[in-house]
């Protein structure tokens, strides 16, 4: 296995979209995205997603790699709250379908959602709601500091049927915490679980990361108990993505600090063998849930999705974001709002939806994601006829170290050979590998 993370240790995506955003024709205009979005809510059955970016830290987390602002000035809710449903009329406006088609799943990500007080966070949903129709499957989730979360903020998200949170966590050790500027004790993570439970939140998840700086396998053997004694539903085990080419704050480690392929790799291992032993079942790459919650058994019933939220059993026709750097997608494109702040707030000063850039998919790109997908949902994938020698080529290395199997036309990843899932699907990506970038724009795999 040291050998095999030393060989493919590299730089490849995460797949949570395709084409991944650097690989974007950046080809779609506002007006083009709007008819996409009609389109896709079109059949009266129809069913979408939104998703709300709130770019507001109160302080910084090295660690992080999210598109955030760090201040403490909360003068600053009033008025991203309002340019938050400015946003929302325009698309009411534009799509009246909006209000019609049955929303089923809403969630709020950071940044710091809980940056909001109780009563931005009643105004907000109190208006948006007037135009809202809820599925039978309604979800609402929604992302939150512990220590920037209240129990009144709790209570109005209930109020308004929020039913699933995700606590940011990371690492329970001091030391951990102290390098990455996060100090977060046992006690804040359990109050926060205890109080979302009380007030009658379905589900509880826990964000964690493995490879950052001074995580040692015993610190993260302590982590996993701590996270099983507090149950969460579900656990989200991300690779910590090491790009200070994108955020400097990164540079901060040092590089002894973190540990290498082999030691980061153990890391996860301790983890999952910890959650495999208390009853979780393992989602993809980077997920695991209790046996009774919806991810297990969308991964059973082969309903399961990935999109840029990470792994779902929620799949609709729309995912529509709203807010400062926010990704939408639609079966026919992609599109991100403007990143940086007063550049949006101008374009909705001006009437505008405030797009950045987009891309719009080739019926190569629609069949490509649908592949991935598969792969990284189900772990096997059936090749086209006229891939199978190409795969045969471009995974030898892969197929020769036993990660991957060739069976007549599916491919299929080993036990061996999921760590390295990000690798395999390298070989869809057929705009990486036209792209052959120069530089580095991808953290690497493991």
């Amino acid at each position: 296995m040291k050998e095999l993370l030393a060989k493919y240790d590299v730089p490849v995506p995460r797949y949570t979209s395709y084409p991944t955003v650097p690989a974007w024709d950046q080809n779609l205009e506002t007006a083009q995205w709007v008819e996409h979005v009609r389109h896709s809510l079109k059949n009266e059955d129809a069913s979408w997603s939104m998703y709300f970016h709130v770019p507001f830290c109160e302080s910084l987390c090295t660690f992080c790699g999210c598109n955030n602002i760090i201040t403490k000035n909360h003068k600053l809710e009033d008025p991203y709250v309002d340019h938050l449903l400015k946003e929302w009329s325009l698309y009411l406006e534009a799509v009246p379908d909006l209000s019609k088609r049955r929303l089923r799943h809403l969630h709020l990500g950071g940044g710091t959602p809980t940056f909001l007080s109780e009563a931005n966070l009643e105004k907000l949903f109190s208006l948006m709601f007037k135009n809202i129709v809820r599925d039978d499957r309604w979800e609402a989730s929604i992302e939150v500091d512990p220590r920037r979360t209240r129990k009144e903020q709790l209570a109005v998200l209930r109020k308004f049927g929020f039913n699933r949170i995700s606590l940011g966590v990371q690492d329970f050790d001091h030391e951990v915490q102290r390098l990455v500027n996060r100090i977060q004790p046992f006690e804040i993570t359990k109050g926060i679980s205890d109080e979302a439970r009380a007030l009658g939140f379905e589900s509880v998840n826990f964000d964690l990361i493995y490879g950052l700086a001074k995580q040692t396998p015993e610190s993260m053997k302590k982590t996993a108990e701590l996270t099983i004694a507090l149950k969460p539903d579900r656990i989200a085990l991300y690779s910590f993505a090491l790009v200070p080419w994108i955020k400097p704050a990164q540079r901060l480690f040092k590089d002894e600090d973190l540990p290498k392929a082999e030691e980061k790799r153990k890391l996860y291992e301790i983890a999952r063998e910890a959650f495999l032993k208390a009853g979780y079942v393992e989602i993809g790459m980077d997920h695991f849930a209790l046996p009774t919650d919806g991810l297990a058994q969308a991964m059973k019933n082969g309903g399961l999705h990935r999109n840029f939220m990470g792994y779902t059993d929620q799949r609709t026709e729309l995912l529509l974001a709203l807010g400062v750097s926010g990704i939408s997608e639609t079966p026919e494109s992609f599109h991100q709002n403007e990143k940086v702040l007063p550049k949006y707030e101008q374009l909705l000063g001006e009437g505008k939806i405030p797009t950045l850039k987009g891309h719009v998919h080739t019926e190569m790109d629609r069949k490509r994601w649908a592949q991935i997908l598969k792969f990284v949902t189900a772990f096997e994938v059936e090749l086209e006829k006229d891939q199978i020698g190409d795969a045969d080529r471009f995974l030898s290395e892969m197929l020769k170290d036993g990660l991957v199997v060739r069976d007549g036309s599916f491919l299929k990843m080993t036990e061996k050979g999921k760590p390295f899932l990000r690798n395999a699907c390298a070989f869809f990506d057929e705009r990486l590998r036209e792209m052959k970038p120069h530089s580095q724009i991808f953290s690497k795999s493991i």
